[in-house]
């Protein structure tokens, strides 16, 4: 039996992560992360660095992206609940400014796994979330870019809260004004 569901999204390379769980009693144990299962199910990856956050409800972050070092990225939640979105901004893609958004919860231990060429953001819905990543790419803060987290149509969860962002993401430009598409990733 395989230790990961692989489940394809409708845009390509983007792919919603289900692995298995064992547990009992006293808990349970799942891998989060296979070089071999994911190569054979396609996904050829060198992860070269993990993060992490944490935020509040209410907190959406995003819609980044690196522009001469685009970041695929293996995404999940430690704790808490996001929406978590990836918009295409592959010049040539028939998907391009299409978006994916899944709910990824410490409950459901779901992942999704964004390739090179998208814009990535989440919004916490739950009261506080721990929020992790595998990357493809090392972060690069003179080659950051953004598109408006209100773009792109994307249909954000409704919450009792306000949305809450950084300075820096309410100054990114709408997808029909980026700029910017990746030519080749």
């Amino acid at each position: 039996m395989g230790k990961f569901v692989f489940n394809k999204t409708d845009i390509e390379g983007v792919y919603i992560i289900e692995p298995t769980v064992f547990g009992d009693e006293r808990g349970y144990f799942m891998e989060t992360y296979s070089e071999t299962d994911f190569k054979e199910a396609g996904l050829n990856y060198k992860f070269v660095q993990d993060n992490q956050s944490s935020s509040f409800k209410g907190v959406l972050r995003g819609l980044h992206f690196q522009k001469n070092h685009p970041q695929a990225k293996l995404v999940r939640v430690l704790s808490g609940e996001v929406f978590d979105v990836a918009v295409d901004l592959r010049e040539n893609s028939p998907t391009y400014g299409k978006w994916v958004g899944a709910l990824l919860s410490a409950e459901n231990k779901k992942q999704l796994m964004i390739p090179r060429g998208f814009a990535h953001g989440f919004l916490v819905v739950s009261d506080k979330a721990e929020f992790a990543y595998k990357c493809d790419e090392f972060y690069h803060p003179e080659d950051e870019g953004g598109v408006m987290y209100d773009s792109a149509g994307i249909k954000w969860p409704e919450i009792d809260v306000e949305f809450t962002l950084s300075d820096k993401d309410l100054k990114h430009p709408t997808l029909e004004k980026l700029d910017f598409k990746f030519k080749e990733v």
